[in-house]
């Protein structure tokens, strides 16, 4: 699972320019900038908020290409994240080409240079940039959110039977098929909210959000994690209880807000 074969917490000496020898530290340039970017996560959205931070740190250059990421051991204390988590946050950015795993006495995770962005993308970077995606994110919580607990305040018989079905169709869907059940459920959370202009301005934010999700990775451990909470809100709701289902429901907005800010920011 992990990006990196194992924890090396060794510090090689920064060497004098064409000398050989190791790669000089990252941690060892500026420690004050890593520290302005990295900080303890919430316990709720500790992968996509991990992520969302190290690749932060990537884009601002605060790690050039070729030099080594902190430690799995000082990533995981700043971050306040377990290695486990750490190392799927790894595997992600070294499936998306962007750092690569080294083993030996200098070993460690080693930003790689940026590729170029394949021209069939740029259709969808243009739309992308179109968009004020912090008005998106923070209009589709509210929505979201209210959806979540008016549901819980007045759902009916039929109402239950159509979350639960829902909420079904996203666990036996393919990866291929994952966002249109996912876009169904929150859809169905929409309109069972009992008010058809929510339910309306939410079809509306939607296929917005869907747009930006689909100039970021699909990434199975934030699926996986997405399903948990999908499942949470759902259990809120039909227990009747409206606050924990808008809390559950911020927390999941916050989850994917994360990834999105991560990605596209």
């Amino acid at each position: 699972m992990g990006a990196s074969g194992r924890a090396d917490d060794t510090r090689p000496e920064v060497r004098a320019a064409g000398e050989g020898g190791p790669a000089r530290g990252a941690g060892e340039g500026a420690p004050g900038s890593l520290d302005s970017v990295l900080r303890p996560v919430r316990a709720g959205n500790g992968f996509e908020e991990a992520l969302e931070q190290i690749l932060q740190l990537l884009r601002l250059g605060l790690v050039p290409p070729g030099e080594r990421l902190p430690s799995e051991r000082e990533l995981s204390q700043q971050l306040r994240i377990s290695r486990v988590t750490l190392r799927e946050v790894l595997k992600v950015l070294q499936d998306q080409g962007m750092v690569e795993s080294r083993r030996g006495r200098y070993g460690g995770t080693f930003v790689l240079p940026r590729t170029a962005v394949p021209e069939g993308s740029g259709a969808l970077r243009r739309r992308i940039a179109a968009v004020d995606v912090e008005d998106t994110l923070r209009f589709r919580e509210v929505l979201e959110a209210g959806a979540a607990g008016l549901c819980a305040e007045g759902l009916t018989g039929d109402g239950e039977t159509r979350l639960r079905e829902a909420l079904d169709a996203t666990r036996g869907a393919r990866l291929e098929d994952y966002r249109r059940q996912d876009t169904l459920l929150h859809l169905t959370l929409a309109e069972l909210s009992g008010s058809r202009t929510l339910a309306a301005q939410y079809a509306a934010v939607r296929a917005t959000l869907n747009e930006l999700l689909d100039g970021i990775p699909l990434l199975v451990r934030n699926l996986e994690h997405s399903q948990q909470q999908h499942a949470a809100v759902v259990e809120a709701v039909l227990d009747r209880d409206p606050d924990a289902a808008r809390e559950m429901m911020r927390e999941h907005c916050g989850g994917t807000a994360a990834l999105l800010r991560g990605f596209l920011a």
